[in-house]
């Protein structure tokens, strides 16, 4: 026998959805009683121990920013850049049948456009990780 369907007004939200609401409700004040009385009650020494950053049992040393070379956040990107591309081809594969000459017609300039940009990633040695060597171009003397 279902009472919320005889009577709509004592439950207006879906089966279960009071339960969470209510659940919610008590998870936060729980969590909120317990944070102040954890402020209210806890010690409030301040020393020069507590103070100092701690970096898994390491005493830090020297500064915290690190200087990451250019070529790491390069193939960040182009890993973000062909972990989409393969994502939405997969889907395109998924629904190949209902998609047809269309949908075909899509991926198709979809990976024509992503090829381009690779060849131009390549072409600027964008990919290249060893140590740049540049070739200076000769220089041009004066002979009086």
């Amino acid at each position: 026998m279902n009472f919320a369907a005889d009577m709509p007004g004592l439950a207006p939200f879906e089966p279960g959805m009071f339960s969470l609401v209510v659940y919610t409700v008590m998870v936060f004040g729980l969590m909120t009683v317990i944070l102040i009385l954890t402020s209210w009650l806890g010690e409030k020494r301040k020393s020069p121990e507590k103070l100092r950053p701690y970096e898994c049992g390491i005493i830090p040393t020297g500064l915290a920013r690190l200087h990451y070379p250019v070529p790491f956040y390069l193939v960040a990107t182009f890993f973000l850049i062909f972990d989409v591309e393969a994502a939405f081809i997969f889907t395109w594969a998924i629904a190949f049948r209902h998609l047809g000459f269309v949908g075909w017609l899509h991926i198709s300039f979809f990976i024509i456009v992503l090829l381009l940009s690779l060849f131009y990633l390549w072409k600027k040695r964008g990919l290249d990780w060893g140590p740049v060597t540049r070739i200076a171009p000769p220089r041009k003397t004066t002979s009086f």
